[in-house]
């Protein structure tokens, strides 16, 4: 038991106060997390869409999530993490109160694509923000905080809001938007550069040295993308036809999904951390992020080889929740070591870009495919995806530790003179 305590006292010691300021900021705004989760539902059920109109929708959630990625990426080297933080929580939370109000398909769509940008601008500067307020030896522990920051405001987004999708669905929009509001008051209050020295002023940034290397011409980076949004893909389907396979297939409530869906936050705020800290520096990054890819691919398959309806659902949730466990948090450090400070944001910002476009291409040809096959062969669809991008990362980790290699150091050799 002891050995249990000084686990998690040693796990949440040496953090800096930005870094929980960050968190807090983090958890106000996922805990009004309820559009994403409850959009499907939402297009169907209560304004009578179509399975394949609400995937267009979704997809277009995913590409406006590009175009937020790499601007987001460019505007925070340019311009401060800080800042691309603030605009982005505030103007996201003015679009999601729109959005619950639009009615007509055109409007949706087009609302949808505005808020993803606005929203999604503001993960590669967090990102950058992360990295800023850790150190080699903390930083997969400062994402991991972050991750538990995000979960338990999951949690707690998804079990209220299954709550308040069985009541109002329009609640869910207005919610949304005032907790992406608060967060703003908050990072305003506790991280602007005038408040915490952690944050760096203007001035600060001029004085960093520029030209650093571009992800775009760092090849082990551009390969670790491609696996990524394989992996992704597959993760997204439980914001999309996870949801609808509850619903049509396995006839479970709304309030019974938010709380499956609360299992996943809640396991990862009370877990993750003790768990990154026992694992980290004993392998290597792209061991982790292998096994956490074939756990959560294996979450998606077992729909197909268990009978049931509740427990199938919390089974599926709990292989998928030690899945992400130990491939998320080491796949945001593996990021990180490609990168200086110049080049953070753009880095992020390709990352975030690939975790958009598997939001555009999961959303969109699962639903198809739930809808013209049967979830019954997207399911094997998603085992087949998984596994190839499971490969995928071990090939990339037996080629970095072979070149000795991860760091920007080594992709300053690869570039051409």
């Amino acid at each position: 038991m002891n050995r249990i305590v000084h686990a998690y006292k040693y796990a949440y010691s040496g953090l800096s106060p930005a870094t929980w300021w960050l968190s807090v900021v983090m958890l106000i705004n996922r805990a009004g997390t309820m559009v994403g989760p409850f959009m499907a539902l939402y297009l169907t059920e209560k304004l009578h869409y179509s399975i394949g109109e609400a995937g267009i929708v979704l997809a277009l959630w995913g590409a406006g999530a590009i175009f937020g990625g790499v601007i987001g990426g460019k505007l925070t080297d340019v311009f401060g993490f800080f800042t691309v933080q603030l605009c982005s929580l505030l103007s996201g939370g003015v679009m999601f109160i729109l959005l619950g109000q639009v009615r007509s398909y055109e409007m949706i769509c087009l609302f949808t694509f505005l808020l993803s940008v606005l929203n999604d601008s503001f993960r590669p500067a967090n990102a950058t923000a992360i990295a800023e307020y850790s150190n080699e030896q903390n930083r997969t522990r400062c994402f991991a905080l972050n991750r538990l920051s995000i979960n338990l405001g999951w949690s707690i987004g998804s079990a209220v809001g299954g709550f308040v999708a069985s009541h109002n669905y329009n609640m869910l929009f207005w919610i949304d938007g005032c907790t992406n509001i608060g967060a703003a008051i908050l990072l305003l209050v506790a991280l602007s550069p005038k408040r915490n020295t952690q944050t760096p002023s203007r001035k600060e940034r001029a004085v960093r040295n520029s030209g650093a290397p571009s992800p775009y011409r760092d090849k082990i980076y551009l390969a670790f993308i491609v696996f990524s949004i394989l992996f992704a893909y597959c993760f997204f389907q439980l914001f999309s036809t996870v949801p609808l396979f509850y619903r049509e297939k396995l006839h479970l409530s709304p309030s019974f999904i938010g709380m499956v869906m609360s299992v996943n936050g809640l396991i990862i705020a009370g877990v993750e951390m003790a768990l990154v800290f026992k694992l980290e520096s004993r392998k290597k990054n792209l061991h982790f992020v292998t096994l956490g890819v074939l756990l959560t691919t294996f979450s998606f398959v077992v729909f197909n080889l268990l009978p049931g309806a509740g427990v199938l659902a919390f089974t599926s949730m709990l292989i998928m929740t030690a899945g992400e466990m130990l491939s998320m948090p080491f796949m945001n450090t593996f990021m990180i070591t490609r990168t200086v400070a110049d080049n953070r944001g753009q880095y992020a910002g390709l990352y975030t870009v690939a975790w958009s476009v598997a939001q555009v291409s999961g959303h969109y040809t699962g639903t198809l495919i739930a809808e013209h096959f049967g979830f019954r062969v997207l399911w094997w669809f998603i085992g087949g995806v998984g596994i190839l991008a499971a490969l995928g990362f071990k090939w990339l980790q037996i080629k970095t530790e072979n070149r000795r290699g991860g760091t920007i150091q080594e992709v300053a050799r690869e570039m051409p003179v």
